[in-house]
């Protein structure tokens, strides 16, 4: 009897195709993965051969210093992934093993069934139940149990076939689960030798920066000044787009307290003037107010105002550059390195407020109500003061220097009217 229902269930079970279930989990985060590979990949190619000149030293050490970043954000997301991917396994198998409870159940149960069936086999002994009944009631009633019996067994069958072919899709999405982990655990081993091999890299750009300490500081002290002169030139031109925009709030506002005039005046002929409601003071008209709370809104959505593969290379604040000594950076906003030829692109619609050039390169300024968006070191501008503009319009071409292996970058900064923004984290990355 056990050799007939093992042979029973083997063909059964053979006749059933098995398809690994395609697992949900793994790919959305390969999904995920696969946006930082490729901007890992391209960020790569931005990374020129460092010169011997100081500038190109301590540019190379920003770009070097930029993929370090980005490598180790990819293997912190390769961490999260394998923690994710942990709790499927064990997810999955607490699956498996339910399953396989179940199923030993209804296969006893259905082997009972068989055993009974098994005695009782004969047409003969089926006929003398039914017709052996004192009742034509309990005849029909037998011949109903039988019927019945007969549609159990065969519903019972189909449970464990179905019961069955879940056990073997769940066990095959189990493989696949630990197959991902694998192949992701040897990645992430790639990846840090990749590191390492980059860190080791930086340690030497510093050792050699650092034996050339006065050459280093007159360098950073001319980027200094071209930042402040730079950020002086910003700041004059976004105090008069402030004052523009509150000339408007205050024309706005004059013109909609005159017509509630009127309309009072109008609604109540021949009645003293009753006293002006005070006009109320905004620094923006409704306009700009609508377009300040529609880009807030878009905080963390708002695309890298670079084209093509970039790199920050320059993050916003203070701080030290590691193993240099008193050697403070300052930025007000970030830089972005891209390839040649690349674009500056507009992160939200807006209006142009300035174009200006400084040290025969231009620099833009776009509003977004209360917010500027500010797009410094282009070679060429292709929008004008007045012009509106589109997310992600071409504003002009970041310069590529070549006295600097033709380095591309773009100096990004982000305003809300005088106050200066980190611009990282309104950027979707």
């Amino acid at each position: 009897m056990k050799r007939l229902l093992a042979l029973l269930f083997g063909c059964l079970c053979l006749s059933l195709p098995v398809f690994a279930q395609s697992n949900k989990l793994i790919r959305e985060l390969e999904s995920k993965r696969s946006t930082l590979q490729k901007q890992i990949a391209e960020s790569e190619t931005l990374l020129q051969a460092t010169k011997k000149n100081v500038g190109s030293r301590l540019s190379g050490l920003a770009s070097l210093t930029g993929q370090i970043e980005e490598r180790k954000r990819y293997i912190l997301t390769i961490n999260h992934d394998l923690e994710a991917i942990d709790r499927e396994v064990a997810s999955l198998g607490r699956q498996v093993a339910t399953l396989q409870r179940s199923l030993k159940d209804k296969r006893d149960k259905y082997a009972a069934s068989v055993q009974y069936l098994y005695k009782n086999r004969s047409i003969e002994e089926k006929l003398m139940f039914i017709f052996s009944a004192k009742t034509l009631a309990q005849t029909y009633r037998r011949l109903r149990y039988v019927r019945e019996y007969a549609t159990f067994q065969r519903l019972q069958g189909e449970e464990i076939l179905k019961k069955q072919q879940e056990l073997d899709n769940k066990k095959a999405e189990l493989l696949e689960v630990r197959a991902a982990k694998e192949k992701l655990l040897e990645e992430r081993e790639g990846e840090t030798a990749k590191l390492e091999a980059q860190e080791k890299q930086q340690r030497s750009l510093v050792n050699s920066l650092r034996r050339q300490q006065r050459s280093l500081q007159n360098e950073l002290d001319k980027k200094r000044r071209e930042a402040n002169r730079l950020n002086d030139r910003i700041d004059r031109l976004i105090a008069e787009e402030i004052e523009k925009a509150r000339r408007r709030a205050e024309e706005e506002a004059r013109r909609e307290a005159a017509a509630r005039k009127k309309q009072e005046a109008a609604a109540a002929p021949g009645t003293a003037a009753a006293k002006p409601a005070p006009v109320e003071t905004y620094t923006l008209d409704k306009a700009d107010r609508a377009l300040s709370g529609t880009f807030a809104e878009n905080r963390g959505k708002l695309p890298v105002p670079i084209t093509g593969p970039y790199l920050i290379t320059s993050h916003f604040g203070q701080y030290t550059v590691e193993g240099l000594r008193n050697v403070k950076l300052d930025n007000k906003g970030i830089d972005i390195q891209g390839q040649p030829g690349a674009q500056a692109r507009a992160i939200f619609g807006g209006k142009v407020a300035a174009v200006f050039q400084l040290n025969g390169l231009f620099n833009i300024l776009v509003r977004h109500g209360a917010y500027i968006s500010v797009y410094c070191n282009l070679s060429s501008a292709s929008v004008k003061t007045g012009d509106t503009v589109t997310i992600r319009q071409p504003l002009g071409t970041v310069f590529s220097n070549p006295a600097d292996g033709g380095r591309t970058v773009l100096h990004f900064q982000l305003r809300k009217e005088k106050q200066k923004l980190n611009p990282e984290p309104w950027l979707s990355r």
